[in-house]
């Protein structure tokens, strides 16, 4: 019996040790196009912005963002997404395909709902932000024709068993 009780120790301290190294490295998420080739991570590393953003404009040189939400296991999970910048506001972007429950089906989704507070990474820059699910439909319709004009793709929000596009609009919290 003791025996079992020193290898579960030394498994957790191994665990505990793991961790700690990993918040102070950072473990970003693989991937730079939302989807199913991206792995996730935990802690975003960069350098924080302490300063409240009221433009957004700046972000539109990269591709994608990092967010690292809050999970109910005090571990964050940090993943890629896509984001619109509309009158220098920044939307993230969730699709969820035909049929997955929202905001179950992904898990940073289903933080953000439970609790608002994020981290977003542009290049090596972090920002704290608050995200709130976009509801009303003229801003959400006014989003996601400012998206279309940009980059003309298929519908995002196909109502008849297509992708839906979930919207969360990001205000900097300092």
């Amino acid at each position: 019996m003791k025996t079992t009780a020193k290898i579960v120790v030394a498994i957790l301290i191994c665990l505990v040790l793991a961790l700690v190294v990993l918040r102070f490295t950072g473990l970003n998420p693989i991937g730079d196009v939302p989807g199913p080739h991206n792995y996730p991570g935990l802690w975003l590393s960069g350098q924080v912005v302490t300063t409240p953003v009221t433009d957004w404009s700046f972000v539109t040189q990269y591709r994608t963002d990092k967010v690292q939400t809050r999970t109910r296991f005090l571990i964050p999970h940090s993943v890629t997404t896509g984001f619109i910048v509309y009158n220098g506001q920044l939307y993230l972007t969730s699709f969820f395909r035909a049929g997955m429950p929202f905001p179950q089906g992904k898990m940073w989704v289903s933080d953000v709902m439970r609790d608002p507070h994020v981290r977003l990474k542009f290049g090596d820059k972090l920002y704290d932000c608050v995200l709130s699910p976009v509801t009303d439909p003229a801003e959400r319709a006014a989003v996601l024709g400012a998206r279309a004009k940009q980059f003309p793709q298929p519908s995002a929000s196909n109502p008849i068993g297509g992708p839906v596009m979930h919207l969360f609009h990001a205000v900097s919290q300092q």
